[in-house]
């Protein structure tokens, strides 16, 4: 009875608020959530940045290619045109630029590798566990891991020509991972515990923002706040004080998370086996056209995200003023369209039918596809139109997730979030690897209108001149 009379509470205070972001923000257990992510997505990103320093501080000044398996690897990556800098070699002072992509690669790999493995059964997991219990959880020991950074550092035995520290890494990285695999699901599904239904949209569309601009801030501020953090406790005795950020981040969202109340129901083991839940769920997927049509929604965003993060490099190349060292100008304007898209549906979004949304969203998608691959290549042309690529797709995946919380009963969220975490992230993997193969074979023009073609394909299945 107190979960129920809690939830009306709940529902009671949301109805006086009214809608938008506004409305979401005075949420506490919500407002104390979107706290816990902020800092939990800094950490992911900070970490990812902390490896690349390391990498270049440490490895990639002291290991030698000259020969063997690395040297095999680092010719391919010169013979692809990744990484390459003229004014880089192995057989020079600095680090190589090929060896610093290389062993990067590697860490992304770890860090990808437990989303495709463990997604589903993660998954089932979060829903056997209470969310909260999750998060705080997987925040704390992912703390306590990344504590154990500095120690790689230190001398030992090599093995294919790296020290066992850059091994040592990669099982960190690989652990981390695995660990985010049961937050994210627990995360998703604490949402619609905290916010009902009328106000999930504006509250997906600040998860959202949220998880872009942490993505944006993490990569652009990850290395000054190392530095400033290494200056600030450098008086008090304390080297090395960049190894700090990553656990405090994490650390700060493990106690900020130990005060969300998600007034979920009481867990009871039903005794079935995991591979059961994981079966209960795609059996819900398959009865649930509006959870499953969302999904595929997502899927297809996600791949069209990764096929637009390698061909970037590829359209930055075309731009005068530009240039490949500035591929990153791109995936942030289409960041910052995205973040505009969110805050938009937020305010707006009710009024619109999703089907609408989302076939405006994968319209002006392909629209814009099929200007990069026309028009002369422009600076501020090509900026615009990446800003609108990240519009269209807010338009798309904001309203789908929040559909999939929507229509999927309580019990089941943990299940289907992890089987959406597998599909987005086998959906972020396999165009990576096709788009920049296709590109290398056809060229950039071909692959961006057949990317249009698949997406107006998309917009058009949604049927938006029908009214159900």
């Amino acid at each position: 009875m107190a979960g129920i009379s809690a939830a009306a509470e709940r529902v009671s205070d949301q109805a006086q608020q009214g809608s938008g972001l506004q409305a979401v923000l005075a949420l506490p257990g919500f407002r104390l959530l979107w706290l816990g992510q902020i800092f939990s997505q800094l950490a992911d990103k900070f970490y990812i940045v902390l490896m690349v320093f390391l990498i270049a501080q440490n490895w990639a000044q002291t290991t030698d290619i000259s020969s063997g398996p690395l040297a095999e690897a680092a010719d391919l990556l010169r013979q692809q045109g990744v990484g390459s800098n003229p004014g880089l070699s192995s057989g020079g002072a600095g680090p190589d630029a090929q060896l610093i992509t290389l062993l990067t690669t590697g860490i992304f790999a770890a860090n990808t590798l437990p989303a495709i493995l463990l997604g589903s059964l993660a998954g089932v997991w979060a829903d056997r566990w209470p969310k909260r219990a999750v998060m705080v959880a997987s925040n704390g020991l992912r703390t306590l891991i990344t504590l154990a950074v500095p120690f790689m550092l230190l001398p030992g035995p090599s093995w294919l020509g790296l020290s066992w520290g850059y091994w040592g890494l990669l099982v960190i990285t690989f652990l981390e991972s695995c660990l985010t695999q049961f937050f994210a699901p627990a995360e998703l599904a604490a949402i619609p515990l905290l916010v009902d239904k009328p106000l999930l949209l504006p509250a997906n569309s600040l998860y959202t923002t949220t998880t872009m601009a942490a993505t944006i801030v993490g990569f652009a501020l990850g290395e000054p706040v190392m530095q400033l953090l290494r200056q600030l406790l450098s008086p008090l005795g304390i080297s090395h004080g960049e190894f700090a950020l990553v656990p405090l981040a994490y650390g700060v969202a493990t106690l900020i998370l130990l005060f969300v109340r998600t007034n979920e129901p009481q867990r009871h083991s039903t005794g079935t086996s995991v591979w059961a839940d994981i079966k209960d769920g795609l059996g819900f997927l398959s009865r649930q056209a509006s959870v499953r049509g969302a999904m595929l929604h997502l899927v297809l965003l996600y791949s069209l995200l990764a096929a637009l993060w390698a061909l970037s490099i590829s359209l930055a190349i075309r731009v005068a003023g530009l240039g490949a060292e500035r591929f990153g100008s791109l995936l942030a304007m289409v960041g910052l369209g995205l973040a505009i898209g969110a805050v938009l549906i937020a305010q707006l979004g009710h009024r619109f039918r999703r089907s609408v949304l989302a076939a405006i969203g994968l319209g002006g998608m392909g629209f814009c596809l099929v200007l990069l691959a026309q028009l002369r290549p422009n600076l501020w042309t090509t900026l615009a139109l990446c800003g609108v690529l990240g519009l269209g797709t807010a338009l798309v995946g904001i309203p789908a997730q929040t559909t999939i919380q929507e229509d999927t009963p309580e019990e089941l969220m943990g299940k289907v979030f992890g089987l959406q975490n597998n599909l987005v992230n086998i959906a972020l993997s396999l165009p990576l690897v096709l788009a920049g193969t296709l590109v290398g074979s056809v060229g950039l023009q071909p692959v961006l209108l057949l990317l249009a073609l698949l997406v107006f394909a998309g917009a058009g299945m949604e049927r938006p001149w029908q009214r159900n």
